[in-house]
């Protein structure tokens, strides 16, 4: 009797085990990319918009491409920030490319569901037509200490 005690308990702690273990399933390469991304920025400090210039601390991104090349570089995939303009999203910092040149100033398609999605604060993850590709793509809110939303962070794989 004992040692069937012993087994049950076993095998509870190995579905313990093995639950846990797919909890812990590795982040899709778009997931890291975001977070890296994120973690970036909040090395930089808050949030916080300014008009159409979007601020981490005191380092303005309008222009500023370091943190959307190291994501290129190190994950493979483009980014982009975008800063809230009246009712519209703006890229002021990426590595996304029209007509060879960064697409800075072109705008989310207000359209699409990852406007809806981050418009009401909610991050979108899913296909998304950019400048006329397709990218498998997340868009996650940028809020601002008082939880506005601000921005956005963008990262995407070409289809």
């Amino acid at each position: 009797m004992r040692n069937c005690k012993q087994i049950v308990l076993i095998v509870g702690l190995l579905m313990a085990a093995v639950a846990r273990a797919d909890d812990a399933a590795p982040a899709s390469p778009l997931d890291q990319a975001l977070a890296t991304m994120k973690k970036m920025a909040a090395d930089l400090g808050t949030p916080r918009a300014e008009g159409i210039s979007l601020f981490f601390g005191s380092t303005k991104l309008n222009g500023n491409y370091d943190i959307v090349d190291a994501i290129k570089t190190r994950h493979g995939c483009v980014a982009t920030f975008f800063v809230k303009k009246n009712d519209s999203f703006v890229r002021i910092s990426t590595n996304v490319q029209k007509e060879g040149n960064r697409a800075v100033g072109t705008k989310l398609d207000p359209t699409g569901p990852a406007f809806a999605a981050v418009s009401k604060g909610e991050t979108y993850q899913g296909e998304a037509k950019i400048l006329g590709s397709d990218y498998q793509a997340i868009y996650e809110p940028i809020k601002n200490s008082d939880g506005q939303v601000i921005g956005v962070y963008f990262v995407g794989i070409p289809k």
